[in-house]
């Protein structure tokens, strides 16, 4: 499909989301010379309708949005761009222009934290201390977990209940980076048995 820009004077809207978390981080707006920039570069460029020229994000604070994956709408005049975010996203320091939670989408924050973690170790991060332990240390606490949230279903609170989840959650994310693997992966077969 190829991008309308007479349609709407030479500019089209820009929906900015994170691949990872799915949120919606920004709006703006490409014209062709943009577009191309971006698809050529692999960093997304706007067209700054106050600055008149074409602005590659993060220029001037590092906080590029590194392009992922490339979206034309039905009418062929709305781009949307999943993107890996440098830093924040918006000019105020906040992670989205919209300023929304994380919720639900913490747990790939999370995912990132735990990766992070892997890749520059240090003596104060717990991830890193059961790294150290191995990979039947990390399952054995997968599998501890996963009883005393039973536990806790059947005969805890609600609160404890929902502490003993987020152990389990946490530790079951440590198990898929120690085996390579990531809340995609599992998106992935989920939606394959959906089907």
């Amino acid at each position: 499909m190829t991008i309308d820009f007479e349609k709407t004077d030479g500019l089209v809207p820009v929906i900015i989301q994170d691949i990872q978390t799915l949120e919606v981080l920004m709006l703006g707006y490409m014209n062709q010379e943009a577009w191309s920039k971006t698809q050529q570069e692999g960093k997304v460029t706007f067209y700054s309708r106050s600055k008149s020229r074409l602005w590659t994000k993060g220029e001037e604070s590092g906080n590029f949005l590194y392009v992922k994956e490339t979206h034309i709408d039905c009418d062929q005049d709305t781009i949307l761009i999943k993107v890996t975010p440098v830093g924040p996203t918006c000019h105020t320091g906040s992670r989205s222009c919209f300023k929304t939670n994380f919720n639900q989408n913490f747990i790939f924050e999370l995912e990132k934290i735990i990766h992070d973690r892997y890749d520059h170790p240090s003596e104060e991060s717990y991830v890193s201390k059961l790294r150290k332990k191995g990979l039947n240390k990390i399952a054995q606490k997968v599998g501890e977990e996963g009883v005393e949230t039973v536990i806790a279903a059947l005969n805890e609170t609600d609160v404890d209940f929902v502490n003993e989840s987020s152990d389990l959650i946490f530790h079951l994310l440590v198990l898929l980076r120690e085996k390579g693997k990531t809340l995609a992966d599992i998106g992935v077969n989920l939606e394959g048995r959906h089907r």
